[in-house]
């Protein structure tokens, strides 16, 4: 009992910063709405109204969304990792890859949904390519540096195991490299779900981003606020059940370092 309450004493210490910030905000959007008496910018009590009134439709069009994202990061998931760890272990296919890399990274995913309509037209399929070229770049290039970063005493013990090629990309490279490669799937989710909505407003007749154009739209600012709010709280979740399975699936990682770094 007495450490299960001093880890909730720890957990307020380490929240309530970050809680008193919130409320502030909360206080502040409110009583700054209720003295401007602008229609463009309702009070906060206002949207949390809407978003009780819309809430099944809202949670309808995140569905969606959420489900379009989910097929855009796996595929780019499944692709792009096998393809950095070839890439980083295969020199010349480095060599002949990385100019097109560099050449497309800086590219904003918006820009490539005319390409895209011209070849899968508006439905499903050009939403999630969108999607997955933007969630593609982060998995791919921390893929690359996680195999390039190891030590090459990897590369030794796995000849002196006389490892195939492909055995040492998925037995050995794989693991090693998997602490870059985390970092760059958590930047994946979030450009994900960015893009996602952007996709969404350009392409799409559903899904939370043309719930938030079209209320826009049709002048309903505090309808399109509560898909915002709707939205912000489905991203942190998702940054959170990330967050948990990155700490469960790297827990030897973490364990290495946090005894590296006590005792350094």
């Amino acid at each position: 009992m007495a450490s299960s309450g001093t880890r909730l004493r720890q957990a307020w210490s380490d929240s309530w910063p970050a809680l008193a910030l919130a409320l502030a905000i909360v206080l502040a959007w409110e009583l700054g709405a209720r003295a401007a008496g602008n229609p463009n910018f309702p009070p906060l009590s206002r949207v949390f109204l809407a978003l009780a009134n819309n809430g099944p439709e809202i949670a309808m069009e995140i569905g969606h969304t959420l489900r379009r994202a989910a097929i855009a990061f796996s595929l780019a998931v499944l692709s792009m990792v096998p393809l950095g760890i070839l890439i980083g272990r295969v020199r010349w296919l480095g060599d002949y890859a990385e100019p097109l890399i560099d050449l497309l990274r800086p590219l904003p995913p918006p820009a490539v949904v005319p390409v895209v309509m011209l070849f899968a037209g508006t439905g499903d399929g050009a939403k999630v390519f969108v999607m997955a070229y933007a969630a593609a770049f982060p998995i791919l290039i921390h893929a690359i540096d996680g195999v390039r970063g190891l030590h090459p005493m990897v590369g030794t013990v796995s000849r002196a195991c006389r490892l195939t090629r492909a055995e040492r990309m998925w037995l050995v490279d794989l693991p090693a490299a998997l602490p870059v490669m985390a970092t760059g799937i958590r930047l994946a989710v979030a450009a994900t779900l960015l893009v996602s909505v952007i996709a969404e407003m350009l392409l799409s007749t559903d899904g939370i981003g043309i719930y938030i154009l079209r209320s826009q739209e049709h002048f309903r600012i505090a309808d399109g606020f509560a898909g915002i709010l709707a939205l912000a709280a489905v991203g942190w979740f998702v940054n959170a059940a990330v967050q948990w399975l990155d700490r469960r699936l790297l827990a030897w990682h973490y364990a290495t370092t946090g005894a590296a770094s006590e005792a350094a």
